[in-house]
Formats: structure tokens, sequence, C-alpha cells
């Protein structure tokens, strides 16, 4: 019986999961570490919606349990040493440097995390990967925890997330199935897995709790993720086909989504897919095919990230065309800067892409977005390195207000599907900006016809 949970990372994954744990299990001590004392001030902020992470629902959920049994702390040893079970959910980005830059994951951080178990744990603990990782990364945590030598017994479990942003509170309550990895071959390992079982048991049909080794489990999570972009980036593709044939991209979607093996989901094309997981799960799977010598497989998968990358240089590209070959020293508006709407994340936004080419060509952009702060958006432009920091923020204004955004623009960008964008007043936007007056739809979202109607030229995707 778990009765003190500890998850190392209080990020995106880290902290809903186990808000939603300590809510249905109020019997169970959750605590949320994390070394960013202010992430974790901001968890722990007396005015709940102060919390760092958007999320519809989520607000709710630590209100209920924050204080009673949910805890968040920067005492990383005291919580590893009291907890019986280990959740590790910090950051695996892409390496920027070494062998396998740009495709392999970092695991820098899940080995820290591994290494201050192991000098921390004096009783036997179960450690839980939360973090996406590549196949066999179990091997490595279990290898540093057991060669410390101070007789603990560790068992590894792998129980990838499953959370789409945006809909994670959701997803939490009623997850189509919850995956658990781990030692299938002895006791210790069944026992393990059983602990976490009975966990997500508190809400969870048994039905729906998947166990299996924990090589599988760990696949499993990279593939889903590359299976969900591969369609993406298959409608993405024939969108550009639609344009040249003058077929509709979104008449297509329907047609074969209407087959039930096909089915509907992730069948919209757009200015393509951004988020945390997608595109770093992709090079993963690349780097693992490529790593063991399988080319072909990996070409295949890499062609899922060529085709997202070519999409968002088409959009920008088209853009620049249709401005007369140049956007130098233009005011084009960007509405959106998150990856999705209803979430205040934009790692690997298709805005930040689209903003950069602009910016290359000397385009004077105006950001809006409901959700994402400022200094966020100057973050992400500086973090590719393209120009210098003040470079883009000469470049780049941020507002808080879509009609300041749009004020004297000769272009609109619409990046993300915030659904206050269709209820906007286009007339009057219109009204206030240079003629002719171009709205580039990169989510298909608003109605073209009214637009034209009003004077807009109306460019979207896959029309």
């Amino acid at each position: 019986m778990i009765n003190k949970i500890c998850c190392i990372g209080a990020g995106y994954v880290g902290g809903p999961t186990m808000a939603v744990i300590a809510q249905k299990c109020p019997e169970i001590q959750v605590t949320v570490v994390d070394i960013n004392e202010t992430r974790i001030a901001r968890w722990n902020d007396e005015d709940v919606n102060n919390i760092p992470i958007y999320e519809p629902g989520l607000v709710d959920v630590v209100r209920e349990t924050r204080g009673r049994n949910l805890f968040f702390s920067t005492e990383v040893d005291k919580a590893i040493e009291e907890a019986e079970m280990i959740f590790i959910s910090v950051n695996t980005p892409t390496k920027t440097y070494g062998v396998g830059k740009g495709m392999a994951a970092d695991l820098k951080y899940i080995e820290l995390c591994a290494r201050q178990i192991a000098r921390v744990a004096k009783t036997d603990k179960i450690v839980v990967e939360k973090s996406t990782l590549p196949v066999r990364t179990a091997r490595a945590i279990k290898d540093i925890l057991d060669n410390t030598g101070n007789g603990v017994k560790y068992q590894i479990l792998s129980n990838p997330e499953f959370l789409a942003e945006g809909t994670a509170v959701e997803d939490l309550h009623a997850p189509d199935r919850v995956l658990i990895g781990g030692d299938t071959q002895t006791e210790e390992g069944r026992n393990a897995m059983q602990a976490l079982v009975d966990v997500y048991a508190h809400w969870v049909p048994k039905g729906q709790i998947l166990t299996t080794n924990v090589w599988s489990s760990e696949l499993s999570k990279l593939t889903a993720n590359a299976f969900l972009a591969q369609r993406v980036s298959s409608i993405n593709s024939l969108s550009e086909l639609c344009e040249v044939t003058e077929a509709d991209v979104d008449e297509v979607a329907k047609a074969i989504g209407m087959d039930s093996r096909i089915g509907p989901k992730f069948l919209k094309s757009s200015v393509g897919f951004g988020g945390s997981c997608f595109q770093k799960d992709i090079l993963n799977l690349v780097y693992i095919a490529k790593s063991y010598g399988l080319d072909e497989v990996a070409d295949y998968w890499e062609q899922v990230i060529i085709m997202n990358d070519h999409q968002k240089a088409r959009f920008a590209s088209k853009l620049i065309s249709t401005l007369y070959n140049t956007v130098s020293g233009k005011k084009i508006a960007f509405l959106g800067w998150a990856f999705k709407k209803d979430t205040n994340d934009t790692r690997e936004s298709a805005a930040i892409y689209v903003a950069d080419i602009l910016l290359s060509e000397q385009a004077k952009l105006s950001v809006y977005d409901p959700k994402v702060q400022e200094h966020q958006i100057y973050f992400d432009l500086d973090y590719l390195a393209t120009r210098s920091e003040e470079e883009n923020k000469n470049g780049v204004t941020v507002t808080n207000d879509p009609y300041e955004s749009c004020k004297d623009a000769h272009a609109i960008a619409v990046l993300t599907e915030w659904d206050e964008f269709k209820d906007l007043d286009w007339q009057r936007i219109y009204d206030n900006m240079l003629k002719p007056a171009f709205v580039f739809d990169g989510r298909r979202l608003l109605d073209g016809d009214q637009l034209k109607n009003i004077g807009f030229s109306y460019h979207t995707i896959g029309k």
C-alpha cells in the first residue's frame, strides 16, 4: 500500500498528473518537488489562478487538494527520502550538442535524478519514469541505482503520459488507457506494477490499465505520438496538392475520415504541428532506428518531420510572395503564439518558425496571444539564435489587444486556433488596416466568405 508519493519535476506533466492523483487518492500524500524556486512559488501562490500552467480545470483540482494531500516544495532530498514511490517527470529535450545533436533525447536531467535518488534513499523505492524517454532508458536508471552499494532495492516502472495539452485534466480524469511497464519476470517487479495499478484503480476502470514489459511501454509512447504526427503530416502534404488542383482539403479530410478504418481525428490541415512531444518523440524514434542500423525505418519517420517543416516554411513563403515579394518594413500581425488553443505552451509552435522567416525578411511583427506572456515570445525567438536579442526586440512588438496588433498592418497571420479570434469585429479590423488587407489563416479557423465580403484578401491552407 503506497502512502507517500514524490514527483521530481513540477512542469506540464508532473504538476497536473500529481494534482489529479492527489484529488482521486485522498489517503496518499503527494509531494511535487523542483529545484526551480520561482516555479514552486507560483504553484504555492495564495491566488490559485497564478499557478504556472494554464489548463482548463486545473485550478479547481489544485484548489481542492493543495495543503490537504498535495504539496509543492523545493526540498527534493526530504521528499525522496520519505516517499515509497518516486515519479521522475523532468525535461528530456532534444540534444543540442555532441553525438545525436538535433535528434537524440538529452538524458542528463534523468541521470541527475537517478543519482540524487541513489544518494538520498535509505529504504526500498519504486521509481516511475513519467518523462518521455527513448527505449531502454530504464536499464540506465537501474544500473545507476543498483550500483550505489547502499543496499536499497529499486523497481523501475515506465508509466508514459498521454496527455494532450488543452485537455490534460480531462485526459487524466478519463484516460483512454493507462500504460504501466515493468519487470514482468520477477515477483518484485510484478508487485511494484500492482502498487501503481492500485493507485490508478481509484478512478480508472481496470480494463483500461495495461501492463507490459518496460521496453514495450517506453516504445508505445514514442509510437503513439509518431502515428498522430504522421496523420497531420499526411493531410498537410495533401493540402498543397489541393491548392494546385482546386480541391478543398477539408472536404477531402471529411470524406476519408468517414471511413471507420481511418477515422476523423488528426486530419485537420494547418500550418503544421507543434508542442513538446511530436517532433521530439519522432526524432528520438529516428535516432534509435539509426543507432541500430535501421536506416529505412529512420527515413520513413523522418519524412513526417520534413513535411511538417516544409508546411511552416511554405506558409511564410506564400505570405511573402502574396505581399508582392517583399515584407521588408511591413507590419504583419500574428494572432496566436501558443502551439494550440487552451494552453500557454509554446514549445515547437509553428508561430516561432514563421516569425523567424519573416524577421529574416525584415518584417515588423505585432503579436497577440491571450495566454502567452511577452517574455516567453522573446525567449522563443532568442533560443533559435538566428539574430541578436536586440534585433528580435526591435522586430517584434507584443500587445494585449488583438485590435492594436492588427492596426495599420499589411497582413494578419492566424497561427493558433483560439476560439476568440472567430468572434473579433473583423469589419473594425479591416477599417484600420492598410489596403489591400490580407488574412493568412494558418488554422482554417475563420469564415473566409465573410472576410472576403468585408473586403479582405483571404488565403488559407489547402484551398
